[in-house]
């Protein structure tokens, strides 16, 4: 049986395995729902290992378009190069099993983003986006009158994304 030490040093592999199998920056909801998807690890031990491996400088945080954003290091790279003996077989095996369907499902529900924020009681601002490859492609903000309003125009956004966003381009790009 595997101690307590063993397991959260699997489980802090397991994340720097996750992180060098994407290959780039993630947003922390990206990561936090790969692992989750594939481990059996808790919110509340990922926040713990996280946290740790950022304080052991093997992963990177910074903001990139107001989301936190995680890379693996150059430590991290090699700690896992190391290391990656030490992960279970049967870990690696549902990491590299499940990965590439986990991740595309991710990468598809985080594309699309909208938000609306409120500047006074009756007065929103509507933020939307598409972000693909943790870069923003597309970025929109606009007034909203009520907060229905603003609702509304998230809604529409996150359930019509790709269908407005050419529409849009082509008003931008008319002559």
């Amino acid at each position: 049986m595997a101690t307590i030490n063993e397991k959260f040093a699997d489980n802090k592999l397991l994340i720097l395995y996750i992180l060098k199998k994407v290959n780039h920056a993630v947003t922390y909801k990206e990561l936090l729902e790969l692992v989750i998807s594939i481990s059996d690890m808790n919110y509340f031990d990922f926040q713990q290992f996280l946290q740790e491996l950022l304080d052991d400088k093997f992963i990177l945080k910074y903001i990139n378009n107001d989301e936190e954003t995680f890379e693996l290091t150059k430590e991290g790279k090699n700690a896992l190069e190391l290391t990656i003996d030490m992960l279970p077989g049967i870990m690696k095996l549902k990491v590299d099993s499940s990965f590439k369907e986990q991740y595309s499902k991710i990468k598809d529900e985080f594309s699309v983003y909208a938000k609306y924020t409120p500047i006074t009681e009756t007065n929103f601002t509507v933020n939307c986006k598409i972000i693909e490859n943790g870069q923003t492609i597309f970025n929109l903000e606009t007034f909203a009158a009520s907060r229905e309003q603003a609702k509304e125009i998230v809604n529409n956004w996150n359930k019509n994304a790709e269908k407005i966003y050419p529409d849009i381009l082509k008003i931008l790009t008319r002559e």
